[in-house]
């Protein structure tokens, strides 16, 4: 049996529907319900930018998910290209919960605590650099930048300069943002099985602490918990359920001693 938070962010099942194909020689599956989670996650946002009106409710939705799509695609191939760096093979899959960057066998791979490390940071950073680069290159441009958190754009002086004429395409630059800073952000939260976890883990284990995996899983309940609290008090329900369910998980592995499989 797979350790439980493996089984809350295990693959899905292939389906007809499901869209594959091959990435820097990287295969990739986009199962179809990744769709219907990316439409649910951006239902709020592409509201409030529709303004009620019901065609470009659906046209927002298709840039908000052609967004999320491309965002998951560079963090998971930052994650499979860590991997393949190290000698280690692997696919993607992108489901309703996110993405999985998921090692083909384990032979002359990434072996060391270290190695694993960078394999686990390199998909949230692949998003952060994404992000960073379409900020330098609006400022570049002259353009204001939408900067989806304002205290920070506006110190930093982003939203100076002309503004985006099209709104699609404004749109299209703030879910990127949104995506690319936010997301990663909260993939670093120290909670196994997400990236912050296992960098946590990893890190542990590159100083020879003994006890590595049960520390991190102590770290990810008290992490996890402060967030699913977070989010049930500031009308982010589909947060805290999230972080809770990944609590319950890092809580249930304390007791449980099959070997944590590393998925990114």
């Amino acid at each position: 049996m797979r350790h439980n938070a493996v089984m809350f962010l295990a693959a899905p099942q292939p389906t007809p529907v499901d869209l594959q194909f091959s990435l820097f020689g990287i295969p990739v599956r986009v199962s179809g319900w990744f769709w219907v989670g990316a439409a649910l996650l951006g239902w709020g946002i592409c509201l409030s930018f529709a303004r009620g009106d019901q065609r470009q409710l659906l046209q927002y939705l298709v840039i908000w998910m052609a967004a999320v799509l491309f965002s998951l695609l560079v963090h998971e191939m930052g994650h499979a290209l860590a991997y393949r760096w190290f000698g280690q093979s692997a696919h993607v899959v992108l489901y309703h919960l996110g993405g999985l960057a998921i090692p083909d066998a384990w032979g002359r791979g990434a072996r060391r605590p270290w190695q694993r490390l960078i394999i686990s940071a390199a998909g949230p950073l692949a998003q952060l650099a994404l992000a960073a680069a379409i900020v330098a290159v609006l400022k570049v441009g002259g353009y204001a930048v939408p900067f989806p958190v304002p205290s920070v754009g506006a110190a930093l002086g982003l939203y100076e300069g002309a503004d985006i004429g099209s709104r699609f395409l404004f749109a299209l630059v703030y879910f990127l943002l949104q995506v690319n800073i936010f997301w990663p952000l909260l993939n670093l939260v120290p909670v196994p099985p997400l990236d912050g976890g296992q960098i946590v883990r990893e890190g542990l284990l590159s100083l020879g602490v003994a006890d590595a995996v049960r520390i991190a899983a102590l770290v990810g309940v008290v992490a996890g918990a402060m967030v699913a609290w977070w989010g049930y008090t500031h009308n982010e329900p589909y947060l805290g359920i999230m972080f809770a369910m990944l609590t319950v998980s890092c809580f249930q592995s304390l007791s449980d001693n099959t070997p944590w499989q590393r998925w990114n």
